[in-house]
């Protein structure tokens, strides 16, 4: 068989099943470690009155490890310890699901010395990008719960 190469801007929700399910398998078989889909892990920051969400941690947890995908809390509630509040909270569920491990993402404009002090480090980092910024991969260990 010689497969076509096709290249398009839609994203098709089936294409990408079938590319998740393929990488899971073959994950599974090399880990040893189960092919279950990500769990979700989120956390929300709420108005007190209305309920709603302005702000939180979104991220999810495989193969033993927490990936943060993103974070933001509020410019009027930086600097008030919620930030703290939502990775401490984060981290502990991560430990409870029996993870090993968190990694992250940031930019040079962002929050690196934030995480830094948490206890993260940068292992990694991709320069000009943005243009004139650079990316850092941030990394930590968790305790065995």
């Amino acid at each position: 068989m010689i497969p076509k190469v096709q290249l398009t801007d839609k994203a098709d929700p089936d294409v990408r099943n079938i590319i998740v399910q393929g990488l899971r398998a073959f994950n599974a078989a090399a880990t040893g470690l189960p092919a279950d889909p990500p769990t979700p892990l989120v956390i929300t920051l709420s108005h007190p009155e209305t309920g709603a969400a302005i702000g939180g941690l979104w991220g999810y947890t495989a193969l033993q490890h927490l990936f943060i995908e993103l974070l933001f809390v509020p410019e009027a509630l930086r600097g008030e310890g919620w930030g703290s509040t939502l990775m401490k909270t984060a981290e502990a569920e991560a430990v409870e699901r029996g993870c090993t491990g968190i990694w992250l993402d940031t930019f040079s404009f962002q929050a690196r010395g934030f995480y830094e002090r948490l206890g993260y480090r940068v292992f990694g980092e991709l320069d000009d990008f943005p243009p004139r910024h650079s990316r850092f991969f941030l990394t930590k260990r968790l305790p065995a719960p």
